[in-house]
């Protein structure tokens, strides 16, 4: 199978992916917050928040989840089997490393796919809401990482881009060469 037919594009809901993982683009504290995160939290429903809460209380996660880095709960509630989390960077002009955190966060995400050999992982545009991270620059990253991850790995065997608007869409696109 090619990488290229290893990767879907879909412009939805992440919550009604039915898939082994979604991504979630968490806040550090992985206690639910607005967008993306508030939307995964919502619909999963309290069995997400009672794992994130676990991990918090871990000596590793005790000041929060760093941004670039994943963990892995339940998925509750949403058809999804696991939630990944990832912290994305805030964009401060491109100047505060976030080229390298946002890159960080696909790979770390993945890691964790292959690692539980999961089928199918969705993530949506890590970064690319309210912490403001341009769309074009963060479509480009999110398909190189992807597909250089899939070039050496084995799982997960299907990740898909779902998109919430046609801007991002036409991007994704674009970087897919679809």
């Amino acid at each position: 199978m090619s990488i290229q037919t290893r990767i879907q594009l879909v412009q939805g809901d992440i919550t009604v992916q039915r898939v082994s993982a979604i991504v979630n683009a968490a806040n550090s504290d992985l206690l639910g917050g607005g967008g993306v995160d508030g939307a995964i939290h919502h619909a999963g429903g309290p069995a997400i928040l009672a794992e994130c809460r676990l991990i918090r209380s871990s000596p590793d996660y005790r000041a929060g989840l760093p941004t670039g880095q994943a963990v892995i709960t339940t998925a509750g509630n949403l058809p999804a089997e696991y939630v990944i989390h990832t912290v994305g960077p805030i964009w401060y002009g491109g100047y505060a490393g976030e080229a390298g955190l946002l890159a960080s966060c696909y790979r770390s995400s993945l890691h964790l796919a292959a690692e539980h050999k999961l089928e199918s992982v969705a993530f949506p545009g890590i970064s690319t809401g309210i912490f403001d991270y341009p769309k074009p620059e963060a479509a480009a990253i999110a398909v190189r990482e992807v597909r250089a991850f899939l070039a050496v790995n084995e799982y997960p065997r299907t990740v898909i881009f779902v998109t919430f608007d046609d801007e991002s869409q036409r991007l994704y696109q674009q970087e897919l060469g679809a």
